[in-house]
């Protein structure tokens, strides 16, 4: 049976069911079964969710074309440079070269006259182009050893053994002297053109050991053994073909030459799986170079320095026969020296020159200066175009434009060369005088005897020269098909550290790594899909035997990716983002795995996916009970808004199947199977069983995941330490919002360095209202300048917990994951590690050595503080953990250095000017509004100084006595005062600005940070807008930086959260002793009052006044006093009891009465349908009363006999209908106890009885109190000094208190007494010193400004000329009058302005990093690269294997509904099918469920024939006949082989019949499946999580003919 497409038999709907069939968009939740849809035929009308724009989906369609078209300009800009640079290199050597034949005659320009003149280069000139050979190699070498001794000192190296030192000693020393005889004894005495030749054939034993290399696994190696053959003779020819044709002994060095000057390349050309022993233990040890490469070349690149050098002096002394003249000379040759010119009698016939003897002088000589700058300047040209070529080079490398931009330009540059060259040199044979104007007449290049093109190829024997270029192109063909990472290392791209700045073609072609191989090859997909030994099917430890194979697989490399996020409190609209997040990463990873299984095509970005989220606080007590919990509102919210968050990906109605319930010790588990495949894992935590917060919870996947899933694993350690490594623990928040591209550039920088631990995006804040804008300018200083500055002078201190990928090698390190379990112990760890743990836990893998890295790229959008309250609480935890942080890691700076490669000093240096201005950043702040108060209100010093401090005293003041809302309150209303200050402040600025000119201090650092701020946003062109709210930022310094510090300081004693709080579900019993406790307390307050004296005995809570008088709640005077009426609530409670009574018992009768009216949801009947009902009887007392006792609360429930409920079979919240009818499982006998082990280890809620609350919160207070009075003496003290200092400047003389130290002293007493004094105490503390280094700041600038006219500084921008005539004298003065800089404005330039210098120059190197990293991700399918037409069909479904399997997989129009907003134009809507959608919507069909069924079934509805159509895929992604084709072929092998699978492993005996399709399941469903581990590991059991077997269920095997083959029907058919 044939078809017009490719739908046949094979392709049945019977064959598209799945592991996971029940329809999405069914009404599962009713625990309907059924798979056809009903819908009726009024109830047709849609609502299709609306797709969003916002954040993380904004259209980015301009930016997208703006980065294709910079692509683009890359792609030629880098060509063009590749090759200019190397064809200017090669032609500076040659030139040089030309320079040094002793015996060379050069013809003279005689322009306007008759006669010849000739002329012999003295001694004195050869000289200097002989150092300029010399300086040439040197400055790559010096490179080569300053990056060395970098990595060295900076980073770590290890020491080489002797015998691989040796090797690469006598490797390299061997290409020195090659490259010296080279360009010494060679090329000066062929002519350029076979000088440039030459070059093309320096790859003999790079040739020869690839040839050995070769094993017998290679494809097609056969043919490439003989191709090697006949580059290896091309290439020894060179050899012999110049002194054969020259017929010259002194050539035959040539040989010599070629040889050792190809040694140099020797260790890219060796591999260790070559059938030869020696190449193979060769290569061995080529594999330890790159540990010990850079300790190696500090002494190798010195070696080659001096090895040159001796070697140029042996080939001097060789040829001149004398050595002193080298020396002597050198600063004549560099100077103007004089050139003696002979006129000579004209040679007739013939262009060439004659030689020196056949010379027939005229005597009338002639002497010319020679131009001292030209060997400098051709020395100048020679090393940028070298080091212009390698930069730009490796830049096409890491942003994957290889093939174009780098291996292109190197095989052209001789071609190019040598074609320049003949047209040079022709043109200058022809007329001496054409170079005149460029060239100085006395030099030229060697010229060849003929230069027409006929003599060329017959004379200059092309021939062999194209068979070296030729033979060069294939033995560097491994520089065309590069198989690297994105943005991969200059380790990973090249062999030896720098670059061969003499032969810079042959360096980048043969110096370029061949090994870059990707980890993954297609025959090991089917491998990566066995290997999934997920938690669902683990049977670990019991188990393991030891057996498991001792190799890496390469499926160990695959990239896994957990993203593990933590809720709390978080709304519907954050929940809704954060879910979309992770549908789009499913519906990706389904797309690369689809892909893959189907199309068999490598995706080098292919990565396996599992979310699992953290609900802290998931319970709270039930409603019908009190000892049973239930889930609280904010679990059900998730539940509910899954649905809605993957009907609005998928942009089609869905409903995701009920989640799986589990109950756990520590709570429960909720799973879902997202329609991608990959699963959602909610963990409930329930704070009476584990520690709730975020950091437990981090704590608690990070053993979970690392620990119990990955060490507890039964294969080698060699097998774990490599998935361990390619293991990344994507940390998120409950409101995230990114992309999937987002992870993938995290992913990237991960790929790049094995050292990296950490790597965060670029964090947007989203939200409306004043506070958002003030962090939209906030957070994109914070990203454009400071987080970019930590990646590129150090590491980025902070990788926030919102948005960051960990590698999990990293976090199972020493001192990391172990050390993260610590529990706070002291009054600074509930600042350190509770209030800031995402700060913590990178600065524990900072300590341990591992790189934290910030990509630009990467985008994600997280909701910010709408509220200024809010805000304020959110800050107040930032700020103390940040300082604490930055401290712990300042402290340990030594050891951290020593450890770390990628911390210095100078980038410790860094931070303690940030940590210096952080802490005194309030005192600068107040002598910033002290000297905005003199210039804008035209007030004094003193004046200016008591209306700044006062405000400042009160708010400290209620910041210590009054409660957090009353110290918000005051801070908004200091924050609106400030605010309006400031706008004052900001208009007398630029009043004094335009007094002072553009040249002031004040003027040039203002505009200087306004224009980096703007230069930065032009940088961020998508982030340009951020700039914007700048003024508000302006607007909020003081409030910001001054009250907001002052705030956080003096409240480090709160250690709440102060965000997302809600109130918590509380037990009657809980409330009835919460009325008691206030009721006593009131008592006994009104006892203790100054005025109970006067009370007649007892308490008068219960007398009231018939007129009552009072202020503020001081006193209260009551006249005509009475007993005051019951307690009212009271009564209300007990006739709201009575009447709850009353209610039951009528339920009662009313179920006696009508059993079954009563249980049909209470349906209205009529008085007179009962009355004839036969069923009723009288209803006893008895009964009444065990109806309402069996339905009453928990007091009277517990007395009676019911089913018993334990938390890890039956617990009542799995029976909660709002958490869903999901099947209900358990977790295996391994992980319970790993989950008891866990929380009984580290993990078991901490006590919190009131004693110890009362400590805790006295040991914060002292910390408070401490911290507080430093802070506030330091600030004071420091105002102060500066004050009196400008006032009494002549008298006062204050050295800078370096060296001060503040030691803290911990009590070590019983641990109840100790933790709420040691923070008090550190508070204390913390503030003392805060206030003391502030003080001491502000009151050193302020007495200098006071004395500012003595002590300032005469800036000379700006000077004002002053001209003054004096009319009795005549006379005319000229006075200059100098700018002032003061203390206050010296303070702010060179303090803040070498902050902003650093950030600034630091952002522009992070642009471009960032900018390269775009530019790498971006993939051009424009006609620029190759047009689709000239693809092969494979390549073309290669190229397109993802795109084309996102648009199949759409669950959005699966029916043929694809005319939903249809047709443009101004009748778009008139032309709109809704009719006939509606008709389509109304009709019975069956569902699709998972993303990949939806791919199968539309790719069997693909039809080859024109008219037919695919509606669905966009337009640049329509696929020709024979594209299809291919796409089928890939498809129906893909099947085979499964099928044939299947077929080994039932064997003869077919246990699935027909008639047997359901597997009976036990009476408990286990999470953990009884296969043997052996079998999960060793033969692949498919994990049903992820993965189906086949087209059809997984319990039975259709087994379909095939009639026949697809025919295919009409041409140009598209798909």
């Amino acid at each position: 049976m044939t078809s017009n497409g490719l739908r046949a038999d094979n392709y049945s709907d019977d064959n598209f069911s799945d592991d996971e069939s029940a329809p999405l968009t069914e009404n599962i939740y009713g625990g309907s079964t059924r798979t056809v849809q009903e819908t009726k035929g009024w109830d047709v009308f849609r609502d299709p969710p609306i797709k969003e724009v916002s954040g993380s989906m904004a259209d980015q369609k301009c930016l997208e074309i703006t980065v294709k078209i910079l692509k683009v300009f890359t792609y030629l800009a880098t060509f063009v440079i590749v090759l200019g640079s190397g064809v200017i290199s090669k032609g500076t050597l040659l030139f040089m070269t030309s320079q040094l034949r002793a015996d060379r005659i050069i013809e003279f320009c005689s322009r306007g006259s008759d006669k010849q003149y000739v002329l012999k280069l003295p001694s004195a000139e050869r000289v200097a182009w002989m150092w300029c050979l010399f300086f040439a190699f040197s400055v790559p070498q010096l490179g080569a050893l300053f990056r060395s001794t970098r990595m060295c000192y900076f980073k770590s190296s290890k020491k080489p053994p002797f015998s691989h030192f040796l090797t690469i000693f006598l490797m390299e020393t061997g290409h020195t002297i090659g490259l010296a005889l080279l360009v010494f004894c060679v090329l000066p005495d062929i002519d350029v053109v076979k000088g440039a030749m030459l070059t093309n054939c320096l790859c003999f034993v790079p040739g020869v050991l690839g040839l050995l290399s070769r094993n017998g696994k290679e494809s097609q190696r056969f043919i490439k053994v003989i191709i090697d053959l006949v580059a290896i003779s091309a290439q020894a020819t060179g050899f012999i073909v110049w002194p054969i044709i020259e017929g010259r002994a002194d050539l035959w060095i040539i040989p010599v030459c070629i040889f050792l000057v190809s040694l140099g390349w020797w260790e890219n050309y060796i591999s260790k799986h070559s059938p030869l022993p020696f190449i193979k233990k060769l290569g061995k040890i080529k594999d330890q170079f790159d540990q010990t490469r850079y300790f190696t070349y500090m002494f190798i690149s010195a070696w080659k320095i001096i090895c040159f050098f001796l070697t140029m002096l042996f080939i001097i002394l060789a040829r001149e026969k004398e050595l002193a003249f080298f020396f002597t000379e050198f600063s004549e040759g560099f100077s103007s020296h004089p050139i003696t010119i002979l006129e000579i009698k004209p040679i007739l016939g013939g262009t060439s020159l004659p030689d020196i003897s056949e010379i027939i002088p005229t005597g009338d000589d002639a002497t010319i200066d020679s131009s001292e700058m030209v060997p400098i300047y051709v020395l100048l040209i020679n090393i940028s175009a070298s080091y212009l070529a390698y930069i730009f080079g490796k830049f096409a490398c890491k942003i994957m434009i290889q093939g174009f931009s780098y291996a292109f330009p190197v095989n052209l540059t001789i071609p190019v060369s040598i074609s320049l060259l003949i047209a040079a040199c022709g043109l200058r044979n022809g007329d001496p005088c054409f170079f005149s104007d460029t060239i100085p007449n006395y030099l030229f290049f060697e010229s060849p005897t003929s230069v027409f093109l006929n003599d060329f190829i017959s004379h200059q024997h092309a021939w062999i020269w194209l068979l070296w270029l030729l033979s060069q192109t294939w033995i560097t063909i491994h520089i065309w098909t590069p198989k690297c990472e994105r943005l991969a290392r200059t380790e990973k791209l090249q062999v030896v550290p720098m670059y061969e700045g003499l032969l810079i073609d042959q360096s980048l072609g043969l110096n370029r790594k061949r090994d870059d191989e990707a980890d993954v090859k297609p025959e090991d997909l089917d491998e990566i899909q066995k290997e999934k030994a997920d938690e669902y099917y683990e049977t670990i430890s019991n188990h393991t035997d030891g057996s498991s194979p001792k190799t890496v697989k390469n499926s160990d490399h695959i990239t896994r990716i957990y993203a593990c996020a933590t809720m709390w409190h978080e709304n519907k609209e954050e929940m809704i983002e954060f879910l979309k997040s992770i549908l789009r990463l499913d519906e990706d990873q389904s797309a690369r795995r689809v892909a893959q299984k189907y199309l068999r095509v490598v995706d080098p970005d292919y990565y396996e996916f599992e979310t699992h989220i953290f609900f802290d606080d998931a319970f709270e007590i039930s409603d019908h009970n009190d000892d049973d919990t239930q889930v609280n509102r904010f679990v059900k919210l998730l539940i509910a808004t899954i649905d809605e968050a993957a009907s609005d990906v998928h942009q089609t109605h869905i409903r995701v199947r009920p989640p799986k319930k589990i109950p756990t010790p520590y709570g429960g588990r909720l799973i879902w199977s997202l329609p991608g495949k990959t699963k959602m894992i909610a963990h409930l935590k329930d704070k009476m069983k584990i520690r709730h917060r975020k950091r437990w919870s981090q704590v608690m996947y990070m053993y979970y995941l690392l620990g119990h899933r990955l060490m507890e694993l039964p294969i080698s350690v060699d097998r774990k330490a490599t998935i361990a490594e390619n293991t990344y623990l994507l940390t998120l928040d409950g409101d995230i919002d990114f992309q999937p591209s987002a992870v993938l550039l995290l992913i990237d920088l991960m790929k790049k360095n094995r050292n990296l631990g950490a790597a965060c995006g670029r964090i947007h804040p989203v939200g409306s209202g004043p506070m958002v804008w003030y962090q939209l300018f906030e957070y994109a200083i914070g990203h454009w300048l400071q987080k970019a500055t930590e990646h590129v002078i150090g590491c980025v201190l902070c990788s926030p917990g919102c948005f960051s990928l960990f590698r999990g090698k990293a976090l199972m390190d020493d001192n990391v994951m172990k050390k993260y379990t610590t529990c706070s112990a002291e009054a600074r760890h509930y600042v350190q590690y509770d209030q800031g743990e995402d700060r913590w836990l990178c600065t524990l893998l900072l300590q341990r050595g591992y790189r934290v890295e910030y990509s630009a790229a990467s985008d994600a959008y997280t909701h910010a503080p709408e509220g200024f309250n809010e805000f304020f609480n959110q800050r107040r935890r930032w700020v103390p953990s940040t300082i604490a942080n930055i401290m712990d890691l300042l402290m340990d700076s030594k050891r951290t250095i020593d450890i770390n490669d990628n911390i210095s000093m100078p980038y410790i240096g860094y931070q303690i000017l940030l940590m210096g201005g952080t802490i005194l950043g309030p005192g600068t702040i107040f002598l910033m509004l002290v000297g905005a108060f003199v210039a804008a209100f035209q007030i004094d010093n003193w004046t200016s100084f008591y209306y700044n401090i006062y405000p400042i005293l009160f708010f400290m003041l209620v910041c210590f006595t009054c409660k957090s809302n009353i110290q918000l309150l005051a801070a908004q209303i200091l924050s609106t005062g400030y605010a309006l200050i400031m706008m004052a402040v900001i208009v007398g600025t630029a009043l004094q600005l335009r007094e002072d000119g553009v040249g002031s201090p004040s003027a040039i650092f203002l505009i200087a940070m306004t224009g980096s701020f703007f230069i930065a946003a032009c940088l961020h062109p998508q982030e340009f807008w951020c700039i914007v709210p700048g003024i508000i930022y302006l607007l909020s310094i003081p409030s910001m930086y001054l009250l907001l510090i002052l705030y956080s300081i003096i409240n480090l004693n709160n250690v709440s959260w102060g965000t997302r709080e809600v109130a918590v579900k509380k037990t009657k019993k809980e409330l009835e002793e919460e009325r008691k406790a206030a009721e006593q307390a009131s008592k006994q307050k009104k006892q203790k009052s100054l005025l109970s004296f006067l009370q007649a005995g007892g308490s008068n809570d219960d007398d009231e006044g018939s007129i009552e008088i009072s202020l503020a709640g001081l006193f209260r005077c009551m006249l005509c006093t009475h007993q005051k009426a019951g307690d009212e609530k009271a009564q209300l409670m007990h006739i709201a009891d009575s009447l709850d009574s009353l209610s039951k018992r009528l339920d009662h009768i009313e179920k006696v009465i009508d059993p079954v009216g009563h249980t049909s949801r209470r349906r209205s009947m009529s008085a007179s349908s009962r009355q004839g009902d036969p069923h009723l009887k009288p209803v006893t007392e008895e009964e009444e009363h065990a109806e309402s006792s069996a339905e009453s609360d928990s007091e009277t429930a517990s007395t009676l006999p019911k089913n018993k409920r334990d938390d890890l079979v039956n617990p009542y919240w799995i029976e909660d209908p709002d958490v869903g009818k999901g099947e209900v499982e358990y977790l295996s006998s391994n992980e319970l106890q790993f989950w008891k082990d866990l929380l009984e280890k580290y993990l078991y809620p901490l006590d919190e009885n009131k004693e110890e609350k009362e400590r805790i919160a006295a040991d914060l207070k002292e910390l408070r109190d401490q911290s507080v009075f430093a802070f506030f003496m330091m600030n004071a003290l420091f105002v102060l000094i500066v004050f009196l200092l400008t006032l009494k400047k002549d008298y006062l003389h204050v050295k800078w208190p370096f060296g001060v130290k503040t030691n803290i002293t911990y009590d070590e007493s019983t641990q109840e007494d100790r933790i709420a004094k040691d923070l008090i105490e550190l508070r204390n503390k913390s503030v003392f010193a805060f206030l003391m280094f502030n003080a001491l700041f502000v009151l050193i600038v302020f007495l200098l400004q006071l004395n500012k006219d003595q002590i300032h500084v005469k800036w000379p921008l700006g000077i004002r000329t002053n001209i003054t005539y004096i009319e009795e004298t005549s006379e005319v003065h000229i006075t200059k009058e100098y700018l002032q800089l003061e203390p206050i404005g010296l303070v702010f330039v060179f303090f803040f302005a070498l902050i902003l210098v650093i950030q600034f120059v630091a952002m522009l190197f992070h642009r471009f990093g960032t900018l390269a990293h775009i530019l790498a991700s971006t993939e051009l399918n424009w006609s620029c690269t190759k047009k689709k037409e000239e693809m092969s069909p494979n390549a073309l479904l290669d190229k397109q294997a993802i795109e084309i399997v996102k648009q199949l997989q759409k669950l959005q129009g699966i029916d043929g509904d694809y005319d939903n907003d249809s047709g443009s134009g101004p009748d778009r809507i008139g032309r709109r099918k809704t009719i006939q959608n509606l008709e389509k919507a109304a009709q019975k069909k069956r569902q699709i469920g998972t993303l990949d069924v939806a791919f199968k079934k539309r790719f069997a509805k693909l039809n080859a024939n024109p008219e037919a159509g695919t509606p669905l895929l966009d337009r640049r992604l329509t696929m020709r006949r024979e594209t299809m084709k291919a796409l089928e072929v890939r498809i129906n092998s893909v099947m085979a082989e499964r099928r044939k699978s299947h077929m080994q492993t039932l064997g003869a005996k077919n246990e699935f019949s027909s008639n047997n399709n359901v597997v009976q399941r036990n009476q408990r469903n286990s999470v953990a499946s009884s296969i043997p581990v052996k079998e999960v590991f060793e033969n692949g059991h498919v994990n049903q999580a992820f993965e189906e077997d086949n087209y059809g269920s997984r319990n039975s095997l259709p087994m379909h003919p095939r009639a026949g083959n697809v025919t295919w029907k009409g041409n140009n058919s598209r798909m």
